[in-house]
């Protein structure tokens, strides 16, 4: 069967592409244009009509792919038209009422692209990760693996394994043989090597990441400035602030981009000794949140200053944070007067700032995507 599908996003549009793949995609473009098809890879305008009563539907380019030249490996053809929703929809009510010709499953494209040889898992899933990706770093990452990356990384292993299996066997088979001694140990060298490889890559989670976003989570006690940090950063009012404390009882959670790198900003309830049973379930939720972040911003703020001995301490809940080397140290309010850096506290990662009046801003951010880079291996 050859199928077909809308390739372009469903919708009012200025252009709507419809591909086919299969051995009927060349009848079926001939009879949707009343002409022989036109020569492989040359964008040709046609008239397109239903070849059971004649009527013309629309007008637009008609591109054929001649097997195996083609994504799928298949005779493949693209049909360019006006994206009007009246148009697609009859264009594709004319397919669906056609001899041997379905509806593509979703993905089915690319899977025949796997199943013909045109590319491997690999790029598979870098194809859905190229549609998905919404910042430069997931474009690249994305663009690196269906470039095929990935999958040669993952042949260079295969060759390596084919090849210490081969050397083993032959150690075996032919043992009476006069044989280099010791090709065992060479072996078990060779695999317990590879094996290292295989598992620094499985625990790097830089994929992850690119995915689903560096999750940064803002912490401290109760009005420090933490929504207000948070709507600065986002560039609007994303959670509510107020001057009473405890405002924020769960999880306030934002996308956005820095340096290119999906971001995920949590808001977490004020870290303090909570007074009912609702703001201490916030307050677990935070330190729960806290220790699952990749960086933590521990927020204190001016007229509220708690010292990094403080930070550190039971009372302030730090093991449970699970503080790590990427965290940053947060001065908020700086409008309100001058303090010193606290003491126990690494170089450069201290900041004065003011969500108010956005000094001091420009640095926390800069140090936050030095940060993103410098610990997930995203510089590239």
């Amino acid at each position: 069967m050859t199928i077909y599908a809308l390739s372009t996003p469903p919708g009012r549009g200025a252009i709507a592409i419809i591909r086919l793949s299969g051995s009927h995609t060349l009848k079926t473009v001939e009879k949707l244009t009343g002409k022989p098809v036109p020569e492989p890879r040359q964008a040709t305008l046609r008239v397109l009509s239903d070849p059971k009563v004649g009527d013309p539907i629309d007008s637009g380019l008609v591109l054929f792919f001649q097997a195996p030249h083609s994504y799928t490996s298949e005779d493949m053809a693209e049909l360019h038209i006006h994206g009007g929703v009246a148009i697609v929809d009859r264009i594709l009510e004319v397919l669906s009422g056609l001899e041997d010709l379905r509806p593509a499953e979703p993905g089915e494209f690319t899977r025949l692209a796997v199943l013909n040889g045109r590319m491997d898992l690999t790029q598979a899933e870098a194809v859905a990760d190229m549609i998905d990706a919404e910042t430069m770093a997931q474009q690249k990452q994305a663009f690196r693996q269906m470039q095929g990356a990935l999958g040669e990384l993952y042949e260079g292993w295969r060759k390596k394994l084919a090849s210490s299996l081969a050397h083993l066997e032959a150690d075996i088979e032919f043992a009476d043989e006069d044989l280099p001694g010791g090709i065992g140990q060479a072996v078990l060298g060779e695999v317990t090597l590879l094996n290292d490889e295989i598992s620094a890559h499985i625990r790097d989670d830089r994929g992850r990441t690119l995915r689903h976003g560096v999750e940064i989570a803002i912490i401290g006690a109760p009005n420090v400035g933490k929504s207000s940090l948070l709507n600065y950063l986002v560039g609007r009012e994303a959670a509510i602030v107020s001057a009473r404390a405890g405002t924020t009882r769960d999880i306030v959670e934002v996308s956005l981009t820095l340096g290119g790198v999906p971001v995920v900003l949590a808001d977490t309830a004020g870290i303090r000794e909570a007074g009912d049973e609702i703001e201490r379930e916030g307050v677990r939720r935070a330190l729960k949140r806290a220790s699952e972040a990749d960086i933590r911003l521990h927020v204190t703020a001016f007229d509220t200053m708690v010292h990094a001995d403080e930070i550190h301490s039971g009372e302030a809940h730090a093991e449970e944070a699970n503080f790590q080397e990427s965290d940053i140290y947060v001065a908020n309010k700086q409008d309100l007067g001058a303090t010193q850096c606290p003491p126990n506290i690494p170089d450069g990662g201290f900041f004065e700032v003011s969500a108010e009046t956005g000094a001091g801003m420009s640095d926390l951010i800069e140090a936050l995507n030095a940060r993103i880079k410098e610990n997930f291996g995203l510089a590239e």
